[in-house]
């Protein structure tokens, strides 16, 4: 398993750091092949060897970015600006920070005066531009895939245009600008700029493994390989191209399936690949789980995440990744402690709505509704676009009995989620329906209070609204729909017949069915017996009501209507409802 190679990784990185060359150059190598690890041990020595450039703090604080510490990234850069007050890049350092953490006002303070002191050096303007990218709080990790909102797209794009007129020929400024496009899915302008890093720097890995994730996107795969195989050519130990041969595997495979499980093999064995060019690292192996979750090779990944969870302490986000393994292997007493941990442990503003969502389906699963429920609530707190909860509060309601209340939220899930099917709006309409059911049966025992007949009109508009938009007649719906109508027509001594002409409707639908189901004979039951009470009282058919209840008593000999009417003719009583 990869975590015991891990440990091994690990101490051999610790034992032989004095050995790495200690240069800027050299530990900014390390970071852009995501050897973090690595570099931030050479950093610190830096930071010792070489205490009075601010630089040095400046790349050890990214590398904390880098590896979600944007606490400590902080600290190192103060300390950048403790050695040089005047350090653009650890004052874009400190805006980066504030950015993550969704303080636009400072972050956009200290990236001012960044630019201000920047003169004629271009990184500041990069990294600026790079700040924008990284994602904030609350949204997900990385460039592929992440919520990078337009707005910071856009300013990481001015000011990245304004780092290139400082310093045209700064291939890294244009891989940066091709990022920025491509999460706008702005393929063209994306292409235009990693092309002209190429132009600039023919020996970037990183700008051929850029290009490559771009044709990725466009589903361009064979490009793609290339542009990852042309990268380790330059660099047979770049990791992140393995990274992203890997990605791509997994994208390609289902497009092929001829060539399906030689392409998720291919991919497991490029993140492997990955994984042992990066040191080892928890961030890398929390990469590692990233891939783990979207093979759904939830298995694996609640093993590597338990083992290291039993060894690192300084990284709760591995709880994030246990409890969701654990919830899907059914392991749901894990999950549960795992995600509790991490939402009661965690800084706040780095907790998603994903972690609550997977925290209340948890607590349902083990029977504790109530407290499921409220983390359904808190996710969508976070995010109100997380309206698909609605649809698993509204199950646990009604599994508990609270009819209303799973009536409300079905009715919210029809009306804002997309996943919502005419099934949620039949479960709106019988959940209405179930409690005034609840409520007649109380009304009935109690002799006190009247049951809400506003909830049969609800669950009447719910039920309409399915029967206009079926294909085909839902023969369910409109059973219980002649159940609702029944109870509308509630003056017994004067009865309108509300519900006749959709128990007629059921009747005409069943009758084409070869065999019936027992619950489907009892219905039939239900529907005869009605249509016989209303031939007999209300058409005064005697001839056709005895046909009916006849055929009512095939159907259900128990039925209470049916057996009374039976009854009633042998005394020759009249037949009431």
């Amino acid at each position: 398993m990869i975590s015991k190679v891990a440990g091994v990784g690990l101490g051999l990185m610790f034992l032989g750091s004095s050995v790495f060359a200690q240069s800027l150059a050299d530990a900014k190598k390390a970071i852009d092949a995501e050897q973090y690890q690595k570099a931030k041990s050479m950093l610190k020595n830096l930071t010792t060897t070489q205490a009075d450039k601010d630089e040095n703090y400046f790349y050890l604080g990214w590398v904390y970015l880098k590896q979600d510490y944007a606490d400590s990234a902080k600290t190192i850069f103060n300390k950048g600006l403790a050695v040089n007050a005047k350090s653009p890049l650890n004052l874009v350092g400190l805006g980066a920070v504030a950015h993550i953490e969704k303080d636009n006002a400072t972050a956009t303070s200290n990236f001012n005066q960044a630019v201000a002191l920047a003169g004629k050096n271009s990184k500041p303007y990069l990294y600026i531009g790079l700040s924008y990218l990284l994602p904030v709080n609350g949204s997900s990790v990385g460039i592929n895939g992440s919520k990078i909102a337009p707005a910071n797209a856009d300013a990481a794009i001015a000011v990245l245009n304004k780092g290139k007129v400082v310093s045209p020929k700064d291939a890294e400024i244009l891989i940066a600008m091709g990022d920025a496009y491509r999460s706008q899915l702005k393929s063209n302008e994306a292409y235009d700029a990693y092309s002209s890093a190429l132009a600039l720097d023919p020996k970037s890995a990183a700008a051929n493994v850029a290009e490559g994730v771009l044709w990725q996107f466009a589903e361009n795969f064979e490009d793609s390989e290339k542009q990852f195989k042309a990268a380790l050519d330059i660099d047979p130990n770049y990791g992140p191209a393995y990274r992203e041969w890997a990605e791509t595997d997994l994208r390609w495979a289902p497009k092929d399936p001829t060539q399906f499980d030689a392409k998720v093999k291919q991919a497991f064995e490029n993140y492997k690949k990955y994984i042992s060019l990066t040191d080892y690292s928890v961030e890398s192996q929390m990469r590692y789980a990233d891939f783990l979750i979207r093979v759904k090779d939830f298995a694996t990944l609640q093993k590597v995440t338990t083992d290291l969870s039993a060894s690192v302490k300084s990284n709760l986000r591995v709880y994030r990744y246990l409890g969701m393994a654990a919830f899907e292997n059914k392991d749901y007493t894990t999950a549960q402690t795992a995600l509790t941990k991490w939402t009661t442990e965690a800084d706040p503003k780095r907790l998603l709505p994903g972690d609550y969502l997977y925290l209340g389906r948890t607590e349902i699963a083990l029977k504790k509704d109530s407290l499921g429920i409220r983390d359904l609530r808190k996710a969508m707190t976070l995010d109100t676009n997380e309206v698909d909860a609605y649809g698993e509060i509204a199950k646990s309601l009604y599994a508990s009995g609270k009819y209303v209340e799973a009536a409300e939220a079905y009715k919210t899930y029809g009306q804002k989620s997309r996943k919502a099917t005419l099934q949620d709006h039949f479960w709106e309409g019988f959940s209405y329906y179930q409690a005034y059911k609840d409520q007649y049966s109380k009304s009935l025992t109690t002799k006190t209070g009247k049951p809400d007949s506003t909830l049969l009109a609800r669950a009447d508009t719910a039920f309409s609204y399915v029967e206009r938009k079926a294909a085909n007649p839902p023969v369910s719906v409109i059973y219980y729909h002649a159940n609702i109508k029944d109870f509308e027509d509630s003056d017994r001594n004067n009865i309108k017949g509300l519900a006749k002409p959709f128990f007629e409707q059921y009747v005409q639908l069943m009758a084409a069915k070869t065999t019936l189901k027992d619950a489907e004979k009892e219905q039939l039951g239900v529907a005869y017996a009605y249509l016989g009470n209303y031939a007999e009282n209300k058409d005064k058919d005697s001839a056709k009501a005895l046909d009916l209840y006849t055929k009512a008593k095939e159907m259900d000999p128990t039925n209470p209507q049916v057996v009374y009417y039976f009854a009633k003719k042998g005394t020759g009583k009249k037949a009431s409802k």
